[in-house]
């Protein structure tokens, strides 16, 4: 997808405007002379509010460079004004940045506003589901952890990676009930007899 960097759409924002400015103030230039500039201006102000700055700074995370996406993402002007779809994506990287952070109240807050907006593909909609299904899951909420898993496996996924990240987790749900006796033993019930240590799946 062509993407313009933010800061070269600011300078192209700030071209229009002061030519526009320049053409219907200067004498002897008519209205078509500004016209172009203030059309600039308003493209590329439009895209601006309505898209944010949400392309790039998945770029970047995706890239691994989350201060850096943080920092773009916060140059997004109004969240709520962002397009549906966007705004939804604006949601998703919040709340990843959150969990990146260990910060599993505020992601789930994020993450929770992207499920309830429609997301462009299965792909959006599995890494929400996935995550918050992690997150409930490592508190021990297997229920609600069960509610997101049975959304992973109405979709459509085709990323890699993030089918890879399903599987693991489909293996995790099947040994549920080995990790919640593991979980009560180790809270002082059962003790645990040598050689009946249990290992907890991973979750990514």
């Amino acid at each position: 997808m062509f993407t313009i960097n933010i800061y070269v759409k600011f300078g192209l924002m700030a071209l229009g405007l002061i030519g526009g400015l320049a053409f219907t103030f200067m004498s002897g230039f008519g209205f078509w002379y500004s016209i172009w500039f203030w059309l600039l201006f308003i493209i590329m102000l439009a895209s601006y509010i309505f898209m944010g700055t949400i392309q790039s700074a998945s770029t970047l995370m995706q890239d691994m460079k989350f201060d850096e996406a943080e920092k773009r993402l916060a140059l997004t002007l109004k969240p709520n004004w962002l397009y549906k779809t966007y705004r939804a994506l604006y949601f998703l990287l919040k709340g990843s940045m959150a969990m990146q952070a260990k910060d599993n109240d505020t992601a789930e807050m994020w993450l929770t506003k992207a499920q309830a907006i429609e997301l462009p593909s299965d792909d959006e909609k599995a890494m929400v589901a996935l995550q918050l299904a992690s997150i409930n899951a490592n508190r021990g909420k297997w229920k609600v952890a069960e509610q997101h898993h049975r959304i992973l496996k109405g979709l459509n996924i085709r990323t890699p990676q993030i089918k890879e990240q399903v599987a693991q987790f489909d293996k995790m749900m099947k040994n549920k009930g080995a990790i919640k006796n593991a979980s009560r033993m180790n809270r002082g019930g059962i003790p645990i007899k040598p050689g009946g240590k249990r290992r907890r799946p991973k979750i990514r």
